[in-house]
């Protein structure tokens, strides 16, 4: 499964935590961030993580992108609710999630079971609608 992880600036500590803690799921799958929080990230828990560029210069944008073409099947986004633009960061991606049937979690609790309901298999339906999905070469 390829995996987005965003976060707000406020939030990087908290998904460098999460992916600490459940790096035995995340290693299984391709992983892909915004810049900074993909080297945070990668630096903290030796993930291998396909870096976009920075959300201020277009990151969202290129993930977006790629959830459009269906090419990732599970989004983190560990937003900030006392960001001023967070009606915009989280309406842009969430939407997007939401025309392409991409779960999606903005909270670590919600990030957390989709992480454990993917170990599980949960999201395995993902491949069976997908299946020529490439992983992101890092």
């Amino acid at each position: 499964m390829n995996i987005a992880l965003m976060s707000h600036d406020n939030k990087k500590e908290l998904m460098v935590q999460f992916c600490t803690a459940y790096a035995g799921i995340l290693s299984k799958h391709t992983l892909c961030a915004t810049a900074t929080t993909g080297a945070m990230v990668a630096e903290a828990t030796g993930l291998q993580i396909h870096r976009f560029l920075s959300y201020a210069h277009g990151g969202s944008q290129q993930i977006g992108a790629r959830i459009s073409y269906n090419e990732i099947d599970l989004v983190i986004f560990l937003c900030d609710p006392h960001n001023p633009t967070v009606g915009e960061d989280i309406a842009y991606v969430s939407k997007l999630c939401d025309q392409n049937n991409v779960p999606y979690a903005s909270n670590v609790a919600t990030a957390e079971m989709l992480v454990l309901g993917l170990n599980r298999g949960d999201l395995d339906w993902r491949n069976i609608l997908y299946p020529k999905r490439k992983p992101f070469t890092a």
